[in-house]
C-alpha cells in the first residue's frame, strides 16, 4: 500500500510539475525537453518507475523542503539584529544524534528497495520466481516466463552485432548507425542518431535473456523504457533480460564511453508479433538479414512514436 500510495502521488506530483513529462512518458526515445523516465513496457523498469517516482521522489522533496525551512529559520532567527549577544553553547547531544541517525534511517529506507529492484534486474526469470514489477515494497507479484529466445550482444567501435543464439545453428547480424541521407530517404524517418540499418527484432510477450560482451573495448548495452543497462566488457560475458508487453520500436545507445564514435553507436529493438517474428527468423537462418526484414510489416508512425496505452 505504501509503495502505491507513493508512487501514484509522485507521478502526480511530476505530471503537475512538467507538461513535457506527458510527452516523456509515451515514447520509446527521448524528446525534446523532457524530464521524466520513458515509459516502461517491461517488469523492470515498472519497478524503476516506482522507486523513482515514490520513494526517492519524495525523499527528495522532504529533505529539499526541511533544508528550506531550516534555512528560513536560520536567518530570521539567528541574525546579528536578532541576537546581538550569541549563544556560547557548542554542543547539542540530541540534535547531534538526530542529524547522525535521521540520514541513516532514510539511507536504509532506500537501500531496502533498491536492492530488490536490482536483483530483478540480474535475475534470470526461470517461470517460478515473480518479480517486483510497479509494487516494490512485496517480495513479488509478477509473473515472468523463462526465457524462449537468447540474444548475444556484441560491442564492437563503433557498431552492434546480434547473435542469435541456437544450439548448432546461430545466426548473426551487424546494427549500424544509419547515415543522414539514408535516414531521411525512410518513411516514417525515424530518430536521428537513433536510425540504424538492422534492428534487433524480438517477439512480443516473450522473455528474452541478453548475453553481452565486446571485443575492443568497454561498451554499455542500454534500452531505456526496457530499464535495461548492462556492461559490455571484452573477454567477459555479462547477462540481462527483458520481456516487452507492447510491440514498437524501442531505442537504445551505448552508456559506456568507447572513443571518439561513442555518439554514434545506437541500439533499435524492434517488438513484433510472435507469427511475424517467426517469419522473419525462418528467412534469416535461410538468408541474410536483408531477406529477413522484408517478411516485416512496413513501419508506421505509430512504430516509431509509439502510442501512450503500452
Amino acid at each position: 500500500m505504501a509503495g502505491k500510495f507513493l508512487r501514484t502521488f509522485g507521478i502526480a506530483l511530476s505530471a503537475s510539475l512538467a507538461p513535457a513529462l506527458a510527452i516523456a512518458a509515451d515514447t520509446g526515445q527521448p524528446r525534446s525537453g523532457e524530464i521524466s523516465l520513458q515509459k516502461s513496457v517491461t517488469p523492470i523498469m515498472d519497478s524503476i518507475h516506482a522507486f523513482h517516482d515514490g520513494i526517492l521522489l519524495w525523499t527528495a522533496i522532504l529533505i529539499s523542503a526541511l533544508v528550506l525551512i531550516l534555512l528560513g529559520i536560520i536567518v530570521v532567527r539567528f541574525n546579528a539584529r536578532a541576537n546581538p549577544v550569541p549563544s556560547r553553547f557548542t554542543h547539542n547531544t540530541l540534535l547531534e544524534v538526530i542529524w547522525t541517525a535521521l540520514p541513516i534511517l532514510i539511507l536504509v529506507i532506500i537501500f531496502i528497495p533498491s536492492m530488490a529492484v536490482l536483483t530483478d534486474q540480474l535475475t534470470m526469470p526461470d517461470g517460478v520466481r515473480k518479480y517486483l514489477g510497479s509494487n516494490i515494497f512485496s517480495f513479488g507479484t509478477v509473473e515472468v516466463p523463462a526465457p524462449a529466445l537468447t540474444i548475444k550482444a556484441t560491442g564492437s567501435q563503433w557498431y552492434w552485432t546480434y547473435t542469435y543464439v541456437d544450439p548448432g545453428d546461430n545466426k548473426s547480424l551487424d546494427s549500424n548507425i544509419l547515415s543522414e541521407k539514408d535516414r531521411l530517404a525512410q518513411t516514417p524517418v525515424q530518430p536521428r542518431l537513433l536510425a540504424v540499418d538492422n534492428m534487433l527484432i524480438v517477439p512480443v510477450g516473450a522473455t528474452v535473456r541478453v548475453e553481452v560482451t565486446a571485443t575492443d573495448v568497454i561498451h554499455a548495452f542500454a534500452v531505456p523504457a526496457f530499464g535495461v543497462i548492462i556492461d559490455a566488457v571484452p573477454g567477459r560475458l555479462n547477462e540481462t533480460w527483458f520481456n516487452a508487453r507492447k510491440t514498437g520500436i524501442y531505442y537504445g545507445q551505448c552508456r559506456e564511453l568507447c572513443g571518439k564514435d561513442h555518439a554514434f553507436m545506437p541500439i533499435a529493438v524492434r517488438v513484433v508479433e510472435q507469427p511475424v517474428f517467426d517469419a522473419w527468423l525462418a528467412a534469416f537462418k535461410a538468408g541474410s538479414a536483408a531477406d529477413a526484414n522484408k517478411t516485416l510489416p512496413p513501419l508506421t508512425t505509430d512504430d516509431v512514436t509509439l502510442n501512450s496505452d503500452a
